[in-house]
């Protein structure tokens, strides 16, 4: 978890490189965004306050997984590749440049019927690998545990199995395709336990705790909860490489307005870990 924080930390944005783009509402263009469904929220707050300020910017995001949006980057179809996770090595090989905008816990979710509370790392990591299947096992009630995880490319569950120590080894009932998909399934299920961004939990589920430990910010800034990961917008070299209306995008990101939207969603600040 330090580790993931003094990463997330060292690859905030550079303020001497957005401080070199000033301001213009001159500034025409577009920007296109492509990736991680976990940043929808963001996303959406973001475009719609830039927008705002930058009439004449029309901003397009599309939100198609972590990889999947990275691969687009990389292609050259989209400017920014949005990604619920650090780059890979090979990734930033390549050229991609990451860039922090923000940090999100994952949270563990269960149907509101289940009276489980509180998991170790270890129980979870058992439960996803199939090795507990009942909530007995674990405290609960005499009922089959549904494990519900995301599809191969997302940045979730990339995130998720690294920090759970369970790559390549989940046997999941179902693997869904957005954060959306995986909360209403959860909510719906009764035994289900998933996996979410913490800014999309709402009260048709409930969160599990993870070693005496719950999904707050407080407790992800003290280093405190093990499930966290960055939110990147990566691009194709470094910002300062970028044309005039993606640097107004990062400029605006990393300004006062921005840095407002980002924790209004429930998001950190890279800067403030």
């Amino acid at each position: 978890m330090k580790k993931l924080l003094k990463v997330a930390t060292a690859l905030t944005l550079c303020a001497s490189v957005l401080a070199g783009c000033s301001s213009n509402e001159s500034v025409s263009g577009s920007v296109s965004l492509a990736g991680s469904t976990s940043m929808n929220k963001l996303c959406d707050a973001l475009s719609e306050k830039f927008m705002e300020e930058y009439p004449d910017i029309n901003v397009q995001v599309e939100y198609t997984g972590s990889t999947a949006g990275l691969e687009s980057l990389s292609a050259g179809s989209v400017d920014i590749g949005n990604a619920s996770r650090s780059l890979s090595d090979d990734e930033k090989n390549s050229g991609l440049v990451e860039n922090v905008v923000a940090v999100d816990g994952i949270a563990l979710i269960v149907d509101k019927d289940n009276g489980v509370k509180d998991l170790t790392t270890d129980q979870l990591a058992s439960i996803y690998k199939g090795e507990i299947t009942n909530w007995s096992e674990v405290g609960g009630s005499d009922q089959a545990i549904v494990v519900i995880g995301r599809e191969n490319g997302s940045g979730t569950r990339s995130a998720f199995e690294e920090l759970v120590g369970v790559e390549e080894e989940c046997a999941y009932a179902q693997e869904l395709d957005s954060t959306g998909a995986v909360l209403g399934k959860v909510a719906a299920t009764p035994g289900a336990i998933g996996y979410v961004s913490l800014d999309v939990v709402d009260d048709s589920v409930s969160m599990v705790s993870l070693n005496g430990v719950e999904a707050t910010e407080e407790n992800i800034l003290a280093g405190d909860y093990l499930l966290s990961r960055p939110f990147v917008m990566a691009t194709m070299g470094a910002i300062d490489e970028q044309n005039d209306a993606v640097k107004t995008w990062f400029e605006f990101v990393q300004s006062d307005e921005g840095q407002e939207v980002i924790t209004s969603l429930g998001l950190i600040l890279p800067d403030a870990q």
